[in-house]
């Protein structure tokens, strides 16, 4: 294989160049990427990025330009987004209308975020997804804006944190009666709940936004369904991400008729000489029976940029990935970790008040350990992680946690 290219400036295509070199691979390496910044790390852009320190923020970049580029020996394509792909003639299309050869493609392109309709072009509505992003909101709140957030997810209750911590006002719209129900169970849905509003965030479950209120193409409000009308100098969406497979279509390369991601075997392949990492692929985990997965986390994209370049370069040896999904988020002076899968025919919750040291819930599918969630409980996260890995039973889980035998409250 002569020349790789990865297409996505992301923590899933810098993995990947950097495991096409750990491999041993000689020949040229591409990074392109739709932004005009060297990869960076999104997870503090909606955590400590946000925090008033009195100091300039932490750089995220992964890598500099001259690492990259000196010891890496990779070419970059930064600020020029792929508009189409050739699978047979193994040809990229280019924004800038070059075209980029290829004789093995690592796409790594992640998710855009979703947006409100009518918030387009409107001062002071963002989404939290790009660096460019988090420094708009960073500005804001040092401006000391009033705080909306659209969606009760991780990474808005991340941005509700943010402005608490600064003594802002800070308002979350959620249209679901629980928040994060269908990510973590109604318990610990409303464990989470409890934290928002036991550090002085409003939140608003079962509500629905009707549009958005300005005045001189500035957000001034958020209008609820109910017609009342939330004060607001900024609002933050958070409701999701869609695949960035637009330039994919037509290339041969299957994408998921629900959400258009790219659709992959278990070695990550999706086409002759196409692989796909990160946000952007749904693939068959092995750990799980073959559930198909999109993930939308840091850890699998890592695992998965760096299996998809080595799978590309040398395809007769390619591994299947077998993971255990695992993502963390900050909130207040809490973390929330979570392991596994939240699908489950039962959610046993061990404890649910903060504080305590066994707060935590276990989720069963069959007689297996699927999953954790904890609370400010890292060391132990960890080997629960492990015990999903070696696809501990429902009981020998039960027994480690210490309630073999107790009733389930899910």
């Amino acid at each position: 294989m002569d020349h790789l290219v990865v297409v996505g400036a992301s923590l899933a295509g810098i993995r990947a160049v950097e495991a096409a070199r750990r491999a041993g691979h000689e020949g040229a390496v591409t990074l392109v990427g739709a932004e005009r910044h060297l990869p960076y790390d999104r997870p503090p852009l909606s955590k400590a990025f946000l925090d008033d320190t009195g100091c300039e923020p932490a750089d995220p970049r992964f890598r500099t330009e001259e690492h990259l580029h000196d010891e890496l020996g990779v070419a970059l394509r930064l600020g020029v987004p792929a508009t189409s792909l050739d699978t047979g003639a193994k040809l990229i299309g280019l924004d800038d209308g070059a075209e980029l050869g290829y004789d093995a493609l690592v796409v790594a392109t992640g998710g855009a975020a979703r947006t409100l309709p009518g918030s387009e072009g409107l001062s002071g509505v963002h989404a939290l997804r790009t660096w460019d992003d988090a420094l708009a909101v960073r500005a804001a709140l040092d401006a000391g804006a009033r705080t909306v957030v659209v969606g009760a997810g991780f990474i808005g209750s991340e941005v509700a944190s943010a402005a608490r911590k600064r003594g802002l006002s800070a308002t979350v719209v959620e249209a679901l009666p629980v928040p994060l129900v269908r990510s973590v169970g109604e318990d610990m849905g409303r464990a989470c709940a409890d934290l928002h509003r036991d550090h002085g965030t409003d939140l608003r479950c079962g509500e629905t936004v009707d549009r958005l209120e300005s005045a001189g193409g500035a957000v001034t409000g958020v209008r609820l369904g109910s017609g009342e009308v939330l004060p607001a100098d900024l609002v933050v969406v958070g409701i999701g991400v869609a695949p960035c497979t637009g330039w994919l279509e037509g290339s041969g390369v299957t994408l998921h008729e629900r959400d258009r991601g790219v659709v992959a075997d278990a070695t990550l392949r999706a086409a002759d000489g196409v692989y796909a990492a990160g946000d952007v692929v749904h693939f068959p985990n092995h750990l799980f029976d073959g559930e198909v997965m999109r993930l939308e986390h840091w850890t699998t994209a890592a695992e998965q940029g760096a299996l998809a370049a080595k799978n590309a370069l040398d395809p007769g040896a390619a591994r299947e990935l077998g993971t255990v999904p695992y993502f963390w988020s900050d909130w207040y002076d809490s973390r929330i970790q979570f392991v596994g899968r939240p699908s489950a025919d039962e959610i046993r919750v061990v404890s649910a008040e903060q504080g305590d040291d066994r707060f935590l819930a276990l989720y069963r599918r069959g007689d297996r350990l699927v999953g954790t969630i904890t609370i400010d409980r890292p060391t132990q996260i960890m080997k629960y992680k492990r015990l999903i890995a070696q696809r501990a039973s429902w009981a020998e889980a039960l027994e480690f946690a210490g309630v073999a035998g107790e009733v389930s409250r899910a």
